[in-house]
């Protein structure tokens, strides 16, 4: 897809990775709105505030109206509360599924429409080395996560007789919000990730592995778990 003239939705557009998408979607020539669920934070210059929170449909299908020129979009607003399965507070997990799988999909489905309209474009969903390793202190994340990843396998088949491609970003720890606590030797740089998942985009990949422990862990997923 050419993102030059593409017109792109990104959402949790105010911070951390989205907010390195949106500022280089427009370098790239791209319309952009800049979605958040306060879209007075987004200062972004060059781009469009856009008020959407992923867990209320009035508000996103308030902005599938707003934003009824889109081409592109980036579902990349998510949540990690770091509870657990088990002993975790099932409020907690169910507020992860709700942002980081129930959202992307409900902001799909508004979209897909709109984005086929205009001729057609992609959809990126931002997901997680997390997607296919799954450690029990992070259980929450690690479930939505993969269900985000079947959700993206799905809607990719389901949406290309519509002209629209869907396209899947995986990371580890980046030197954001979300990971403050963790060292900052095995965080990405944001930026460089933006920048691979937008060239991902232009180059139609299904799939961007933006780091090497996401290269490792999908490498490794063949390997039996019983394995000697």
């Amino acid at each position: 897809m050419e993102l030059k003239n593409a017109v792109a939705v990104v959402t949790g557009a105010n911070r951390g990775l989205g907010r390195h998408l949106a500022a280089q979607l427009v370098e790239r020539g791209a319309k952009v709105y800049a979605a958040a669920r306060r879209p007075e934070t987004v200062d972004l210059p060059g781009v469009v505030p856009l008020r959407l929170d992923v867990t209320d449909e009035e508000s996103i299908l308030a902005a599938a109206r707003t934003a009824s020129d889109a081409t592109l979009l980036v579902n990349n607003a998510g949540i990690s509360t770091g509870t657990p399965l088990i002993t975790g507070a099932l409020d907690a997990v169910r507020l992860e599924m709700d942002t980081n799988f129930f959202g992307p999909l409900a902001v799909t489905r508004a979209f897909a429409p709109v984005i086929e309209s205009n001729g057609g474009g992609s959809v990126l969903n931002v997901l997680s080395v997390l997607s296919w390793l799954h450690p029990a202190d992070l259980g929450a994340y690690a479930a939505a996560k993969a269900a985000a990843w079947a959700l993206t396998g799905a809607t990719r088949e389901e949406l290309a007789p519509r002209g629209i491609t869907v396209s899947a970003l995986h990371v580890g720890y980046m030197d954001t919000g979300m990971a403050a606590g963790v060292p900052a030797d095995q965080k990405a740089d944001p930026a460089s990730v933006a920048a691979k998942a937008l060239s991902g985009i232009e180059a139609g990949l299904p799939e961007v592995l933006a780091d090497d422990i996401t290269r490792h862990v999908k490498q490794s997923l063949a390997a039996s778990p019983n394995a000697a």
